[in-house]
């Protein structure tokens, strides 16, 4: 069932006192224009108005995405590793290829698949199996 959910985030609470404090993150209006830019690649890339990553076939992505060997690499090893699905092994994909997007890059390097591998269910062996990944 955790593989058909993109990401795990854990989100600490806020201590009481840093709620006063003033933001230092990025607007909501800076944030906007990553994503309208970032959909405007992948409308690009798929020549479709309603194409996203997220719809994008695991074969075509791997083939076509913009993947560099050693975020392929990376990849194919962190899913040895966690013992991914295939589900799961382009889902990771695909977040990194929106990653990339949300960054404006058009190829997905270490960077990116990393991050994205940041996102999977937590537990002993997921960290290990990133931290082995990464060696």
């Amino acid at each position: 069932m955790a593989d058909r959910i993109d990401l795990h985030v854990h989100v600490p609470p806020v201590a009481l006192a840093l709620l006063a404090t003033r933001h230092s993150g990025a607007d909501s209006a800076t944030v906007r224009a990553r994503v309208e830019a970032a959909r405007a690649q992948q409308r690009a890339r798929y020549k479709k108005d309603d194409a996203c990553n997220a719809r994008a076939p695991g074969r075509w992505l791997e083939t076509h995405g913009g993947l560099e060997s050693p975020a392929r690499k990376l990849l194919t090893t962190a899913g040895e590793n966690l013992h991914l699905s295939a589900r799961a092994f382009h889902r990771v994909l695909r977040v990194a290829r929106t990653i990339a997007d949300l960054d404006g890059e058009a190829r997905v390097g270490t960077l990116q698949v990393a991050e994205a591998l940041g996102y999977r269910p937590r537990g002993v062996d997921t960290e290990a199996g990133i931290t082995r990944a990464l060696a």
